[in-house]
């Protein structure tokens, strides 16, 4: 028979109910004074407060991600002469293989407090995997138990089993753990140390903390560790001809088996990194790469910002970091090679980091993402960004305002991180950048997930604000903007739900704007929040209407103080943060683009998102494409009503034919490249003078609800648009595209760092896979291929988009549910 060694299991495959043993409660409150119990009748009653011995009980309850799986499970009642020991296994009503890996018990022990009334006498939440190897716990264990709190089996509990101040007494069990599991071989005198220098740290925790309480459970002992591990499928089309003809699909389960050893420390790898950046620090600062190293330097420089460095990756920048100070391109790679946990290397690298030649802004909003929480990367970053002036700073406020999160720990402290302080005093000193500063924060304060950081942030702000010069008049319109759009906002609620038909909510919103009681016909001017840089001072209540979709949204005109109108949407019912991050995607690239001489025609409106489920957006005048082929059958027709030219080989005018050829040629890129789905022909948008735009960025990253959804949309009805796919027009389209992708290309370290500023944000298609965020639009960009490669795929893309069979029958069933919808 094969001998077959077995050194772990999977919870899979553990079909045994879960089960844990609750053993005793060490640790005594202090007793009430008599005269207490006397006064308060409820403290009297209480029976941990009248005897050492009183009747306790313990009930046990199965969490996972916030939620209960299971009801609770109680131990039974035990005499109470007998201590506070119930050596009492229980048993939940689950198995170990349905198990999620964030699985937690809540165990809370109650007191009896007078009659038919209970009390926590104190909580502990204890999770069932590490956090560190996905590894089940086994063995005793000693909690802490929080007095007088109830469990609550949170993700961020409040009654954590394991406490700061308690590494001593946790480390000492584990080892004890592990000669008890005969991991390590048995050694009596090192057993007798090991339990003398528990009792150590178990005596000098009871002598500080009189209130300490611990109580001590069992989990089953299993033969072998066992890994936490989940099944995810793979359809795989497997053809087999049968009688039938039919292709067989077979499913093959995938295990994901987490490694215990992968958290763990090398210490060989550890000994020779010391080893390698000891004491060379001289004869580095001399040291010079022969054209061999010298390529393998440039080899790694040109890494994108996601690609992690290997070990020789990293041993390489450290070899040369003294040579490398003068390539801007290398000081992103070289704070990735550096283990900040050493605190020498750390020093040496913090002292490197003022004589690097000085970065661009892509690379200093690296140094502000997720993977840097050094304070003196971020401060050196943000030095960077105080040479950007406030039209680039507006660039990439959103992401900024975003990476603030990662400062949470220190601005949870009560310090100012160096990136809150810089865009708190350069808002304060801009009214533009302000105003956006202003309302990007307000909207993540209004958030549940980030409430309290960012009110902090707000009233910081505010703070500084009413220190300036003209604080008091700023303070002042930010507060009459806020009532604003409060009185829009709860306009548009009360119309949504409204259950009239949609020409008397047309009437009524007239009726609300023209009413002169809400002095909306003329007022002070006020800059609009969606525009800073526009003053409005009244609204057009005969151009004000309500549109057909589902949420009703508000169209609002107003006049402005330059004697124009500005037509605006309200919205209500709808998160707006993921159509705000596209467009300004959108008009980051459209700033990029022009930068290279290349003017696309872009149509980049605005978007502000004014609350968790409120915003606005500037109303462009437009139809839909869909619009467009049932009134005049063809977007040429529509091209040559609004910019006739007999004279022009179509029959339109030059100049509007060239903006609908470069304006489709600059979205045909940019939708691919942030990966926009649900593309269909009404939220295709094109206007009078030929501008093509996309409109409604509910799917992006590659999603869509649609199936056989292609990489690209380009309706046939667009080429159909420029004469067809043998006209010169389409050629120019083309060679547009090529252009402008790889254009983009050239920057796409920026984008993808803006990208990773967005990782922690409240938006839906971030975060279903935040990890993969940055890795999909990397994706599109194919920087592993050259210049030449790129075009050739990007032109495989335009033809298999033009001549794509199911988009336009998925098209076609879109245009029936809109009619029937009607």
């Amino acid at each position: 028979m094969e001998d077959k060694t077995f050194t772990f299991c999977l919870s899979k495959d553990i079909n045994l109910p879960v089960q844990v043993k609750i053993d005793e409660l060490e640790g005594l409150k202090p007793p009430v004074p008599f005269t207490t119990a006397l006064e308060d009748p409820k403290v009297r009653h209480i029976g941990s407060n009248t005897s050492p011995t009183s009747d306790l009980f313990v009930t046990v309850q199965l969490f996972a991600d916030c939620k209960p799986l299971t009801t609770p499970v109680i131990t039974t009642h035990k005499n109470p002469k007998t201590g506070r020991r119930w050596n009492e296994w229980l048993q939940l009503p689950l198995s170990y293989s349905q198990l999620p890996v964030s699985s937690q018990l809540a165990i809370t022990i109650w007191d009896i407090a007078g009659s038919r009334r209970i009390i926590p006498y104190g909580g502990t939440t204890v999770k069932l995997f590490d956090d560190k190897d996905c590894t089940l716990k086994r063995g005793q264990h000693h909690l802490h138990v929080w007095l007088d709190k109830e469990a609550d089996g949170m993700a961020n509990s409040t009654t954590p089993s394991a406490v700061d101040g308690e590494e001593d007494s946790l480390a000492m069990v584990q080892r004890i753990k592990h000669n008890d599991f005969n991991e390590t071989s048995r050694l009596n005198w090192h057993e007798y140390l090991a339990f003398r220098q528990l009792e150590k740290v178990h005596n000098k925790a009871a002598s500080t903390d009189s209130n300490s309480h611990a109580l001590i459970v069992e989990f089953p002992r299993f033969d072998f560790p066992v890994l936490f591990s989940d099944y995810s499928y793979i359809s795989t089309e497997v053809p087999e001809v049968n009688l039938q003809n039919e292709v067989v699909f077979e499913e093959y389960p995938v295990v994901t088996v987490y490694d215990p050893d992968a958290s763990r420390e090398n210490v060989e790898e550890t000994k020779h990194r010391k080893l390698l950046r000891s004491h060379r620090n001289m004869l580095d600062k001399e040291l010079k790469p022969n054209p061999r190293a010298r390529d393998e330097l440039n080899e790694i420089l040109s890494y994108p910002p996601v690609q992690e460095l290997t070990a020789e990756d990293k041993n390489m920048i450290w070899k040369f970091r003294y040579y490398l100070t003068r390539d801007k391109r290398a000081l992103t790679k070289f704070v990735k090679s550096i283990t900040w946990d050493d605190p020498r290397e750390a020093r040496q690298a913090t002292e490197l980091l003022s004589k690097w030649n000085e970065i661009d802004v892509d690379d200093a909003l690296e140094l502000l993402g997720p993977s840097f929480r050094n304070p003196a990367v971020r401060s050196y970053a943000v030095d960077r960004l105080r040479k950007a002036d406030d039209d680039e700073l507006q660039l990439y406020l959103l992401q900024l305002v975003q990476a603030l999160k990662f400062d949470k720990a220190s601005i949870a402290k009560g310090k100012k991180s160096s990136l809150a302080r810089f865009l708190e005093g350069r808002a304060a000193k801009s009214e533009i950048l302000g105003n956006y500063f202003h309302w990007y924060v307000f909207v993540e304060a209004e958030d549940r997930d980030s409430r309290a950081l960012y009110r902090t942030i707000l009233s910081d702000f505010l703070s500084t604000l009413a220190g300036m010069p003209d604080g008091a008049s700023r303070l002042k319109t930010l507060e009459r903007q806020s009532k604003f759009i409060a009185m829009f906002s709860g306009l548009a609620r009360e119309i949504r739900f409204s259950k009239e038909s949609r020409p008397k909510k047309i009437d009524n919103l007239r009726k609300f704007l023209s009413d002169p009681k809400h002095d909306l016909l003329t007022f002070d001017p006020l800059p609009l929040p969606l525009d800073a840089n526009v003053n409005i001072i009244g609204v057009v209540p005969e151009e004000s209407s309500v549109f057909k979709s589902s949420l009703l949204p508000l169209r609002i005109s107003f006049k402005t103080q330059d004697g124009g109108t500005y037509p605006i949407v309200f919205k209500n019912g709808d998160d707006l943060r993921q159509d705000q991050l596209v467009i300004q995607i959108i008009s980051l690239m459209d700033k990029l683009l022009r930068k290279e001489n290349l003017d696309l025609k872009l149509t980049p409106y605005r978007i502000l998102a004014t609350g968790p489920v409120d915003g606005s957006m500037q109303y462009i005048p437009s139809i839909s494409l869909a619009t467009a082929l049932v009134e005049y059958h063809s977007i040429l027709a529509f091209l040559k009503e609004h910019n006739p030219d007999p004279k022009a080989p179509l029959g339109v005018r030059a100049d509007a034919m060239d903006t609908f050829i470069k304006s489709c040629a600059g979205y045909c890129v940019i939708t691919y490249l942030l990966g926009v789905g649900d593309r269909h022909l009404d939220n295709l948008l094109i206007c009078p003078d030929g501008h093509f735009f996309h409109a409604d960025f509910g799917y992006i990253l590659g999603r869509d609800p649609k199936p056989f959804a292609p990489l690209m949309k380009l309706p046939i009805q667009i080429v159909e648009g420029m004469g067809g796919e043998t006209s010169e027009n389409y050629q120019k389209f083309r060679n547009y595209c090529f252009t402008a992708y790889t254009t983009l290309r050239k920057s796409a370290n920026l984008i993808l760092n803006l990208f990773a500023l967005m990782v922690d944000a409240n938006i839906p298609d971030v975060k279903i896979e935040p990890d993969k965020a940055v890795f999909k639009v990397k994706e599109k960009f194919c920087l592993d291929m050259s210049e030449e490669e790129a075009i050739v795929h990007f032109q495989t893309l335009i033809n298999d988009s033009v001549s794509a069979f199911f988009p336009m029958v998925i098209d076609r069933l879109h245009n029936f549910a809109q009619y029937w919808r009607a």
